[in-house]
């Protein structure tokens, strides 16, 4: 029966991680495409200050081109010396 109560007591403990997961992401419950656009629209900023928000905007946005930028610069490079 030992064998019994190992595979009885690994059944549980994976059940019980797997309902933890669920409740942790349901309690998100955002999508990242809402994430996303939360964030790119300054959400967090003080929505009373017009100017913060709007250069919140402006520097995520700056931000994302850098990114986008950098990351054509890298493949560039590599297939470059290919």
């Amino acid at each position: 029966m030992p064998e019994h109560d190992g595979k009885h007591h690994s059944d549980t403990e994976s059940r019980r991680i797997i309902e933890r997961i669920n409740r942790e992401s349901a309690s998100q419950g955002t999508t990242i495409v809402e994430r996303t656009k939360d964030h790119f629209s300054a959400g967090d900023a003080d929505s009373a200050d017009p100017i913060e928000v709007w250069g919140t905007r402006i520097g995520r946005f700056l931000g994302l081109l850098v990114l986008i930028a950098m990351i054509i610069w890298v493949i560039s490079s590599i297939v470059g010396k290919g």
